[in-house]
């Protein structure tokens, strides 16, 4: 039998009447239900009988390699070295501060006896026994504020913010304000938050009265707040009055007078996740827990440092003078950076100093201390950090001002 060999393109070509027939149905049969030409090609190539003949083993390698390199394209990583790639090498462990932070406590558990054996003074007794009162009277509340505000980061849109709040920036001023109420949340993730909004189409000055009201008048806080002055509920109304007070005065302070060039709101805002919402919620639980605990115990420490080392004179003479104790309790709560959570039982521990000057202290902390503005510095520029931290001290300080003549 001879062999017959057929051209790389195809079969040959028809003749006769029923050559026009099929000139015109090549274009439908190339185009039906949207086929594309790779598709053509492979339905040509099985339709094409296979010569082992010279001529023919060149047209099959044109066809093959056409083909061959349509396959390859088509599914990349499967020839190509997709699966060739090594593996990036696993580093060496090392540990967080998890880790570090139970290796700590484990090694004062242990060398405890040997310690307080050392350390046996009625000052160190006296600066533990405030520092263990501190930290232990405020941690529930951190770790359940840490908690809601991380299931709201993890499970809640920012796009309800975007939803609930009017049109009209003096009238979305008060909204947000009050949201905080509602909205549990330390100050370290107001900003990144406020920033979020800013970049969602909410009204800066909506997003501004958030940032500071939702670290401050937070269900936590006023809990904290209670628990640390027990039988004075006076104190619980005039921190949420005051605070809430600031944060929607300051609101309507940037609808006044406010200038686009002064903010850098963030062009684009992205919530880094895992894909899965309850390894955000544990992640972003750890790292508040963490990150504020840290800010507790600076605090704590502080504070019974200042109980014990101070001598009883100079704070007899800076908390007998009502302004200057306001003052100094208002610039003490800029640089102690106390968590919202923990900063009642702080303030509890300052005695000598008046009501309204812990009010103060429970007011500015939450909206204005070293951290936030270093956060405000990097997310919105350091004109804004400036401005706006300096103005929100001296509107924290006159409004505590005003209800503690009023209410305490």
């Amino acid at each position: 039998m001879s062999e017959q060999t057929v051209p790389a393109h195809g079969p040959p070509p028809p003749h006769g009447p029923d050559a026009a027939d099929a000139e015109a149905a090549r274009p439908e049969a190339m185009t039906a239900g949207g086929a594309d030409p790779q598709a053509a090609t492979a339905d040509v190539s099985a339709r094409t009988p296979v010569s082992v003949s010279a001529t023919a083993a060149g047209a099959g390698e044109g066809v093959g390699v056409g083909v061959g390199a349509g396959a390859g394209a088509g599914v990349p990583g499967q020839v190509r070295g997709g699966s060739g790639a090594p593996a990036a090498p696993a580093g060496p462990w090392r540990p967080g501060q998890l880790e570090l932070f139970v290796v700590g406590l484990l090694v004062l558990l242990v060398g405890q006896s040997w310690i307080v054996d050392r350390l046996d003074t009625r000052a160190i007794q006296t600066w533990s026994t405030v520092f263990v009162a501190i930290a232990v009277q405020a941690l529930p509340f951190l770790v359940l504020g840490t908690v809601i505000s991380a299931a709201i980061t993890a499970f809640v849109p920012a796009s309800v913010f975007t939803k609930v709040l009017p049109r009209n920036q003096a009238l979305a001023v008060p909204v947000a304000g009050a949201a905080g109420a509602v909205l549990p949340g330390c100050e370290c993730a107001s900003v990144p938050v406020a920033g979020g909004l800013m970049a969602r189409g909410v009204a800066p000055a909506a997003a501004l009265a958030f940032l500071l009201s939702a670290p401050a008048i937070n269900p936590i806080v006023m809990t904290a707040t209670a628990v640390a002055f027990p039988g004075r509920p006076e104190m619980v109304f005039a921190r949420f009055a005051a605070s809430l007070a600031t944060a929607v005065f300051m609101g309507w302070l940037w609808v006044r007078f406010g200038k686009a060039e002064w903010l850098r709101i963030p062009k684009r805002f992205t919530e880094a996740g895992s894909g899965s919402r309850w390894e955000d919620f544990r992640t972003g639980m750890q790292h508040d827990f963490l990150h504020a605990g840290g800010f507790l115990v600076v605090g704590a420490i502080t504070a019974a440092t200042l109980n014990v080392t101070v001598p009883k004179d100079v704070i007899d003479a800076v908390s007998d003078n009502w302004w200057i104790g306001v003052i100094a309790l208002a610039f003490l709560a800029v640089i102690l950076a106390v968590c919202s959570e923990a900063d009642a039982f702080v303030a509890a521990s300052l005695t000598g100093f008046s009501p309204t000057a812990k009010l103060a202290f429970m007011v500015v902390g939450p909206m204005v201390d070293v951290k936030l503005i270093a956060l405000q510095s990097g997310t919105f520029g350091k004109g804004f950090a400036a401005r706006f931290s300096s103005v929100t001290f001296v509107v924290a300080v006159l409004t505590s001002i005003v209800v503690g003549w009023w209410l305490l």
